[in-house]
């Protein structure tokens, strides 16, 4: 039962969570099931070939012969309708958990009988392939919702005031990076939730007593494993549990630490068991040497877990580029994270109070305990209980200084610590003096978040430009056309079923344009004229989002031949002209919300662009973090050649360009 007094805290709550889920719920078919989140759609399609039945010849662990494994394509076909790779070795760049709760999540909807019901209604008749696509984003605007309750518990266990629980709730719900990512089969809101949890369980234990304090701390060990169970990064939780030891038994905090290791260990292990078990990869270590002696010898550690975590170790840092992350040469470390995050991630006002929220309760809890370690000793004293915001800044502060700091800087990376940026913003904002401060300045930061927030998802009331691309080449091109794509973009048209015809991308010739691939002494006169010839064959060139011309025009050192190429397209120079452009954008009030996609590499928008902005009314954030409308939001143009200029002709408009 609940007491009568928190009736009304429970209401609001409530509502607040209906609310959360009503923004991440609406628009799960956000691209008609087509996969266009190339993350997704790799989770997805090593889900289809996870199988939980029993054998009757019992549970085989090896590597070949389980379908269990992420690391392994299966020998034998598990689905129907959905072509994979038989019998290799597959690169599994994620934790198993997600992966394990989206498969186990659709076969317990398919044994109720509700596989083809509300949500997942429009997957009926559709291959596993684009149902567990379905069940897994239904299960991630769950898993965000939850997300969303813990930061409410979090907040109220601290400060023991259900108002900024309930406000750091609401910020949360509101969220827009939250509410974009929960649209995604993705790992990131999983690791977000088990890290929110695994935080308001060491807080919890910090601020128990007797048995309850030893059973929250193995719980958050608990949690703490199926954090990094979802995603490696996950593993700097591990500092919030020694400081919490620490803080609990002092002088006896070994003994806590040997208790987290082994539960955090133990349900890691049980729900990424194939990071143990698969020792099929090479992972080598190179040796060590000191003034030509060797001091430690290469070493093969032959585990394929291991060697994921590193790969993406090395893309992360920058030290192995890839063409998809050179978006981000000439970002600044930290900088560009707050930036992206106050422009588009949580918008200006609300980004603004979250990290100065971050500062301010930062400060407190150094300036209290300092106050403490000069033997001020007592809340009355210091003013402010600061050790559970230890544990908080735990976790925050060294997740801030090793994420802030890497040259790959997808927004999504920032979205373990925004439960915590919620937090110190509802903080803030119920500290601030004067009643009539406090409330005015409160409903201004939610009643613009709540704006925004309205005005993305009003984004998926609108079909995806590339769908839209896709009927729109049918429905005009004929058969047998060259239709030339960008490589590291998506290749359009896609395949579509509709409710007329069955139209197969196959009908038409292809052709890719590698302007983004083989950079430096390769981006030569050779790449060159393999992609003129082949634009000077097409019949269309399709640019379905600014992945291409967002980079290679802003990195001419790079790229100092296909630096020109973009620049004299949206000129007109190469006889191609615009037969399309389709976009869609956060938009509320008759207003878009379009970010500037050709300021940041200094183009002059094709005239097509800028008149298909002009007949809207725009407002315009200014640049903006690729990874956040490429996927969900992209600007798609498709360009016919009616010059059908040779080779040779546009080889010399280039050649003036230079």
């Amino acid at each position: 039962m609940i007491p009568a007094q928190k009736w009304p805290t429970a209401v609001v709550l409530l509502l607040i969570l209906l609310l959360a889920s009503g923004l991440r719920l609406t628009g799960s078919d956000w691209d008609g099931y087509r996969h266009f989140h190339p993350d997704e759609r790799y989770i997805a399609w090593v889900a289809t070939t996870i199988e939980f039945e029993w054998p009757s010849e019992g549970l085989s662990l090896d590597r070949q012969q389980t379908t269990l494994n992420p690391f392994y394509w299966p020998t034998a076909v598990t689905t129907e309708g959905v072509v994979v790779p038989q019998g290799e070795t597959r690169a599994f760049a994620y934790g198993h958990l997600p992966l394990y709760a989206g498969v186990a999540a659709g076969r317990l909807l398919e044994a109720r009988g509700w596989s083809e019901a509300g949500l997942l209604a429009s997957t009926a008749g559709q291959n596993e392939f684009v149902y567990l696509t379905a069940v897994g984003r239904l299960l991630t605007a769950l898993i965000d919702v939850g997300t969303v309750l813990l930061i409410f518990l979090l907040g109220w266990r601290i400060t023991g005031n259900t108002a900024v629980g309930l406000l750091a709730a609401l910020l949360l719900a509101l969220n827009v990076m939250h509410i974009q990512l929960a649209h995604f089969f993705t790992t990131d809101p999983y690791m977000t939730f088990f890290v929110v949890a695994a935080v308001l369980a060491l807080v919890d234990s910090h601020l128990s007593a007797g048995a309850r304090r030893t059973v929250s701390f193995g719980l958050a060990a608990v949690l703490v494993g199926l954090a990094v169970g979802s995603k490696f990064s996950a593993v700097l939780l591990l500092l919030a549990v020694a400081v919490t030891a620490w803080l609990n038994w002092r002088r006896q905090a070994w003994r806590g630490l040997i208790l987290a290791g082994l539960l955090t260990f133990l349900s890691f292990a049980l729900t990424n068991p194939f990071a143990l078990l698969d020792n099929s990869c090479e992972v080598v270590t190179p040796a060590q040497t000191i003034g030509g002696v060797t001091v430690l010898p290469a070493i093969n550690w032959g585990n394929c877990y291991v060697l994921n975590v590193a790969n993406q170790s090395a893309m992360v840092r920058g030290s192995d580029q890839f063409p998809f992350t050179r978006q981000y040469a000439g970002t600044l470390p930290f900088l560009y994270f707050i930036e992206m995050q106050l422009r588009w991630g949580m918008g200006p006002l609300l980004g603004t109070v979250a990290f100065l929220g971050l500062a301010w309760v930062g400060g407190r809890t150094l300036w209290a305990w300092w106050q403490v370690r000069r033997g001020l000793e007592g809340l009355e004293v210091t003013g402010f209980a600061y050790r559970p915001w230890l544990i908080v800044l735990a976790w925050c502060v060294p997740y801030l200084l090793s994420t802030g700091n890497f040259y790959v800087k997808f927004m999504r990376y920032f979205q373990p610590l925004t439960p915590f940026l919620m937090l110190f913003a509802a903080m803030l904002l119920w500290s601030l003096p004067w009643r009539t401060v406090r409330w005015g300045s409160t409903a201004v930061v939610v009643a613009s978040t709540a704006v925004w927030a309205v005005a993305f998802v009003n984004m998926y009331q609108t079909p995806h430009p590339w769908l839209t691309t896709s009927r729109w080449l049918y429905e005009n091109v004929p058969a047998d056309a060259l239709i030339l794509h960008e490589r590291w973009d998506e290749a359009l048209p896609t395949s579509l079923l509709t409710e007329n015809a069955d139209y197969s991308r196959g009908q038409y010739r292809e052709g890719e344009l590698t302007w983004l691939s083989y950079s430096g002494a390769l981006d030569d006169e050779a790449k060159l004229a393999d992609n003129l010839a082949l634009l000077a064959e097409a019949d269309y060139l399709v640019i379905a989002s600014n992945r291409v011309y967002g980079v290679v025009p802003r990195l001419p050192e790079t790229y100092p031949l296909s630096s020109q190429f973009h620049p004299a397209l949206f000129a007109g120079e190469l006889g191609y002209e615009p037969a399309l452009v389709v976009g869609r954008a956060p938009q509320v009030a008759g207003w878009s919300f379009y970010p500037d996609y050709f300021g940041w590499p200094e183009l002059t928008p094709p005239t097509a662009v800028a008149n298909f902005l002009q007949d809207q009314a725009v407002l315009s954030p200014s640049r903006v973090d690729e990874s956040f409308t490429v996927y969900d939001q992209p600007l798609t143009m498709i360009w016919r050649n009616e010059g059908r200029l040779t080779a040779v002709e546009m080889g010399e408009v280039l050649s003036d360009e230079r």
